[in-house]
């Protein structure tokens, strides 16, 4: 891979790639004949000298920005309100997503809203709501922060109910940017934690994409690549980052993100309970998560844990390898192994097992998971 350059790739979304690629911004809006757009974002970015210096470089250009951060770190349905409340109060003609996971789902969520204004959960693809999905929408372009969801390439939004925290997806193909600007360089300030948390994230889509049951060998190549990619760079992304393994992280981040639209599994759904239950990091559920989870789907699937295991460039061959791999990189990046770690206790457990079993990644794993799987991963991870 290339570092000094900006590349273009279209996979559909058009993506600059490279570091200085968000300078580009300012140009494109001009000649898209975009003035006003509404920037999606979350609270601590909002307060960054490269996000301020993006907002200084728009304004001047005379392009009339308009700034929501008002948002959870787990995003819910009342973030997608207000953000469309400032859609609506400040007369704008386009949305860009800049952030993590979070901001990017908030913004492709109101990219929805703002032509489809019955209730938010009613387009839920998983009740068939992307049928609903019928009017145009803002022009959307995303540019990321953090080398973990992917969301930026995606087309769809995870944003979890208010009140009873389970998570609803937003999908149409109409939610895809129509331009990506993924610039390394802005993911060079993040502190170590969160670096690992989302870079935990990303492993865990290409490794749950590659295990899925759905059939779709393109992601699984893709999956595969994004493995090895991580397994470069995410140490030294972590520990002593440089462009080349922001550069490696953030391309892994988006192909993990391609790759799992063939599906997930376990151990998201071990993870999002945590997220909308106790606020647990995304990441850091799934990093604490996926070592558990990928030791529950190796019998029977001996053979894709070796490929794993080859692209993470192991002696051993092995699903249990591929475990011990994942531990000793969750050390590595200073990520606990227990959840009892992260604040989960014995008395969430139940409650967490009910979640997880309802919630909409697991079918798609390799093998079943009942109730009672989850548990006792639940048990055996505390």
């Amino acid at each position: 891979m290339i570092f000094d350059k900006i590349h273009q790739f279209n996979f559909p979304t058009a993506i600059r790639f490279g570091a200085g690629a968000v300078k580009e911004l300012p140009a494109y809006l001009a000649k898209n004949n975009l003035k006003a757009p509404l920037i999606v974002t979350d609270p601590t970015i909002a307060q960054l000298p490269f996000f301020k210096g993006i907002i200084a470089d728009l304004s001047s250009k005379n392009i009339a920005v308009e700034v929501f951060s008002d948002i959870h770190k787990n995003p819910v349905k009342s973030d997608v309100y207000k953000g469309c409340e400032a859609w609506d109060a400040t007369n704008r003609d386009s949305i860009i997503g800049i952030g993590g996971g979070a901001a990017l789902d908030v913004a492709r969520a109101i990219v929805l809203r703002v032509n489809h204004r019955e209730d938010l959960f009613k387009y839920d693809d998983l009740i068939g709501g992307d049928i609903y999905v019928t009017n145009d929408v803002p022009h959307f372009i995303t540019i990321p922060t953090t080398s973990g969801t992917g969301s930026e390439v995606g087309r769809s939004a995870i944003i979890a109910d208010d009140e009873t925290h389970q998570k609803k997806i937003l999908f149409s193909p109409k939610l895809m940017a129509q331009i990506v600007f993924a610039d390394p360089e802005l993911t060079m300030d993040l502190p170590p934690f969160i670096t690992a948390a989302t870079g935990m994230d990303a492993l865990t889509h290409n490794m749950e994409a590659y295990l899925a049951k759905n059939f779709h060998p393109m992601c699984d190549g893709i999956a595969l690549e994004g493995i090895s990619l991580i397994k470069d760079s995410l140490v030294q992304a972590t520990n002593h980052p440089d462009l080349a393994s922001r550069s490696k992280m953030l391309m892994a981040s988006m192909m993990g993100a391609i790759a799992f639209q063939k599906g997930l599994g376990v151990v998201h759904s071990l993870a999002h309970p945590l997220s909308s239950l106790l606020d647990t990091h995304h990441g850091l559920a799934n990093a604490v998560n996926i070592p558990y989870g990928m030791q529950f789907n190796i019998a029977g699937f001996e053979d894709r844990f070796k490929k794993i295991a080859i692209a993470l460039d192991l002696q051993e061959q092995s699903g249990d390898a591929v475990v011990k791999y994942l531990f000793d990189l969750n050390s590595k990046v200073n990520i606990p192994h227990k959840l009892s770690d992260i604040g989960v206790k014995n008395e969430h457990i139940e409650t967490l097992a009910d979640l997880a079993f309802a919630d909409f990644a697991h079918p798609n794993n390799p093998k079943p998971v009942s109730r009672e799987d989850f548990k006792q991963l639940y048990l055996s991870a505390l």
